[in-house]
């Protein structure tokens, strides 16, 4: 993915135009290689990079951004063939400093059947940095 084209995740600028990926969840993929750490603002945001990052197989990212009570032992890479469509944010939902939620439609292609993923997201903050917990399917 070059630094101009559109996010992965799908958000605007202020004139409804898509935001680049180096200036959206590009730059969080990039501090996160850099440094080791993604510090994203917000739950949203979080969210916003780990859907880009599924779609671009960055999976040391996901694990990263995994809280570690939750955190699966391996990750596989996206099935050949798969193409992400889409992110929808629908709610957020942010319950105190350190808690917040985010529900969101994720579309997907794979061998010609169209794939959803309906998800209402946890997230926690520690140590000064957002990590998905869990989600319950819908």
């Amino acid at each position: 993915m070059l630094d101009a084209d559109p996010c992965p995740c799908g958000r605007l600028d202020a004139r409804s135009r898509p935001l680049p990926y180096a200036s959206c969840c590009g730059a969080l993929h990039q501090r996160f290689a850099s440094t080791g750490r993604w510090d994203a603002p917000d739950a949203e945001a979080l969210m916003r990079s780990r859907y880009s990052a599924f779609t671009l197989n960055l999976l040391d990212y996901l694990r990263a951004t995994w809280h570690p009570d939750t955190r699966p032992a391996a990750l596989a890479p996206n099935e050949p063939g798969l193409r992400w469509l889409g992110l929808q944010i629908k709610a957020r939902t942010q319950q105190d400093a350190d808690h917040a939620t985010v529900e969101f439609v994720a579309r997907s292609k794979l061998g010609g059947r169209a794939l959803r993923l309906h998800e209402t997201s946890r997230f926690v903050r520690l140590d000064g940095q957002w990590h998905y917990l869990d989600g319950d399917l819908r």
